[in-house]
């Protein structure tokens, strides 16, 4: 019997702690679509000397799936200080990105770059970049604003309708390959705009997720995010992956109950609750603990993800 395929799209660190709860599932073949879109800090300083595809989010996902915490590992998320934010040598990078871009341009391919230090690693699962393509990512705000770049999107004080490249983009044959394959897709967690919908709006990508026969769960964010998602209910947050072109068969919602402490002081950064606001839905509804409050902060904890993708695999998302 064939080990169970799971294809996890998104970026950042939602995606990191999804890989990292499911890693230890056994007979399961993970796949982690990535986006390369970031282009902030490190990673953009990065892409726009060397001309080569953002690798923060990869290097995130690396580690998540790394199968044990080796002093490797730990090193690939060393960030060089930077007190007074210059940017200048080495400052303010992480070591991992800079082994990265050295890859990179020894082997000349970024996809061998990031399979040769998932070897070293010892990474449970492939990792792929959603495409091998330098790219920018554009929102068109409701008010007709055009914002250019992932890490300007978020500080814009408006409500997102759409995120759209502005060049043909294409996706990596393996990331469609291992759409059309899997068993399970998950979407998230995370950024909505800036780290999911990236990846699904390269067309090779949403034309796969289109005619997969694998079940397509969104695992939702359980707190808003300033100045992508603001005021959004779970409602809101499955449309706006509908609208992009991502079929969802199926929300994950986590049930666990959120202390008036912790939610005000949420509130006062800008955050708020995201709950159900409608009793019918397109998709099926699953409801689930999936939270820790840790440091009285609101996390997905991967053991209790682990549980419920073990779920899903069993029973699918009826």
């Amino acid at each position: 019997m064939r080990n169970k395929r799971v294809v996890v799209i998104g970026g950042g660190h939602g995606q990191s702690t999804i890989c990292r709860g499911i890693k230890n599932i056994p007979h399961l073949d993970i796949s982690a679509i990535v986006t390369v879109a970031d282009d902030g800090g490190s990673t953009g300083r990065l892409r726009r000397e060397f001309n080569i595809p953002a690798m923060g989010d990869i290097r995130n996902v690396m580690i998540a799936l790394a199968e044990s915490e080796t002093t490797l590992s730990r090193l690939m998320d060393y960030r060089f200080e930077d007190p007074e934010g210059k940017g200048e040598d080495v400052q303010g990078h992480n070591l991992g990105n800079l082994i990265l871009t050295a890859l990179t341009q020894q082997c000349g391919s970024f996809l061998e770059a990031v399979q040769t230090i998932g070897q070293v690693l010892n990474v449970k699962g492939t990792i792929l970049p959603a495409t091998s393509q330098v790219i920018s990512l554009f929102a068109l705000m409701e008010d007709g604003v055009i914002v250019q770049g992932e890490a300007n999107i978020p500080n814009i004080s408006n409500h997102i309708r759409k995120v759209f490249y502005e060049v043909p983009v294409h996706a990596m044959p393996e990331a469609v390959d291992a759409i059309m394959h899997a068993d399970l897709i998950i979407y998230g967690i995370g950024s909505v705009y800036t780290s999911i919908l990236p990846n699904i709006i390269i067309p090779e990508i949403q034309d796969a997720l289109k005619h997969t026969k694998a079940d397509r769960v969104y695992f939702c964010n359980a707190m808003t995010q300033p100045g992508e998602t603001d005021g959004y209910g779970v409602e809101e947050h499955v449309q706006a992956l509908l609208d992009h072109g991502a079929p969802v068969d199926a929300a994950v919602v986590p049930n666990d109950r959120v202390s008036p402490k912790i939610l005000a002081r949420y509130e006062k950064q800008g955050s708020t609750h995201v709950t159900v606001r409608q009793k019918k839905h397109s998709y099926h509804l699953i409801r689930r603990s999936l939270l820790n409050f840790d440091n009285d902060l609101v996390r997905h904890d991967p053991r209790k993800i682990q549980q419920a993708v073990e779920s899903l695999l069993q029973r699918g998302v009826r």
